[in-house]
């Protein structure tokens, strides 16, 4: 069976043309005490109006923690009533915004603060409006670096910006996985869907390695694979915007890969079946990643805008960019790995 292709690439919601308005019918909504055609309000018969200078009797105040509470199981249940109703957006993509921010971001955020205890660098490098590129390295055997970086620009950036990863073919492939990925705002590692993304004003994620990066030897590790053609350079230079180096540490260790079964591989259809000191000799438990200490770390960016539209065709101008790209990831990520005190601490 054939490896799986990757593409050469390597409450209100605040988007626009988000939430529907509920139209309110003329006459039936509540006046002001200054429009016009308001009724004066009289006082309840036998009750002391406040003279001047003095309040009237206030609530009392809630208990602790009382109103809080209150207030999650209105959410809840009003969030449950547009899921089941249908009353919910997605942009052309699939991404479901509200979905991503009450429950994939609640799922995975604990993973990011408890788990890896993801420190973030650099995040003031990606811009507080517009669209970017961030190219990032991958790693760790199954793609929870895509996943944590995501967490780590929405939490930690001023301005909550949702990153939209680019993904391989496999992933859309796999069944619940591919209606997932939809929702969170992933897509399909095209030029043309990546173009429409930055034009957009979207901060866009890709990690050329591809395969090669994310099921290398453990004896590999921090070494990035090639980057392919500069796909993603190509689709910067035509959108405009910049390029925003990442590089992870923390990842290569959540499962380091000793073995590789090419066999169980082709018949599953993935591109490698890794074997790891726990999987899958403990069974599910081996799936259990380790709990490294994970560093991600924004670099410089780099700027497209300057150059001439056909600057995208130039393959000497691509080929330059690409290696610049690559070498101040690499070397972000051998300053990083001599700065840790440790793999888990």
């Amino acid at each position: 069976m054939a490896d799986a292709k990757v593409l050469p690439f390597d409450d209100d919601r605040s988007r626009s043309g988000g939430g529907r308005r509920r139209n309110t019918p003329p006459g039936t909504g509540r006046q002001g005490p200054h429009e016009p055609g308001a009724a004066p309000v009289s006082a309840l018969p036998g009750a002391q109006e406040p003279e001047d200078g003095q309040q009237g009797p206030q609530e009392p105040p809630e208990g602790p923690g009382g109103g809080s509470w209150d207030r999650r199981i209105a959410g809840g249940l009003a969030f449950l009533r547009r899921r089941l109703t249908g009353d919910y957006d997605v942009d052309e993509f699939g991404y479901d915004e509200e979905l991503t921010d009450q429950v994939l971001m609640s799922l995975l955020r604990p993973l990011a603060r408890s788990y890896f205890r993801v420190e973030v660098k650099g995040i003031e490098n990606i811009p507080s409006d517009g669209g970017a590129l961030v190219v990032a390295n991958h790693s760790g055997t199954l793609p929870l670096d895509g996943l944590m970086l995501q967490v780590a620009v929405h939490d930690h950036h001023p301005a909550k910006r949702h990153l939209r990863l680019l993904a391989a073919d496999l992933v859309f492939m796999l069944p619940v996985v591919n209606e997932l990925a939809r929702k969170a705002g992933h897509t399909l590692a095209c030029a043309e869907d990546a173009e429409r993304l930055l034009e957009g004003g979207e901060v866009v994620g890709v990690m050329p390695e591809g395969f090669k990066g994310l099921g290398k030897p453990f004896g590999d590790r921090y070494k990035l694979q090639r980057f392919g053609r500069g796909g993603f350079v190509s689709t910067a230079l035509r959108a405009g915007v910049p390029i925003v180096p990442c590089s992870i540490v923390g990842a290569e260790e959540i499962y380091p890969m000793i073995g590789n079964s090419r066999t169980l591989a082709r018949i599953l259809g993935f591109p490698y079946f890794p074997l790891t000191p726990t999987f899958p000799w403990l069974g599910p438990l081996g799936a259990v990643p380790l709990p490294t200490k994970w560093t991600i770390q924004f670099g410089e960016p780099i700027p497209t805008d300057g150059f001439p539209p056909e600057a995208a065709e130039d393959p000497m101008l691509m080929f330059n960019l690409t290696d610049q790209v690559r070498e101040q990831i690499q070397h972000t990520l051998y300053k990083l790995l001599v700065q840790r005190r440790s793999v888990f601490f």
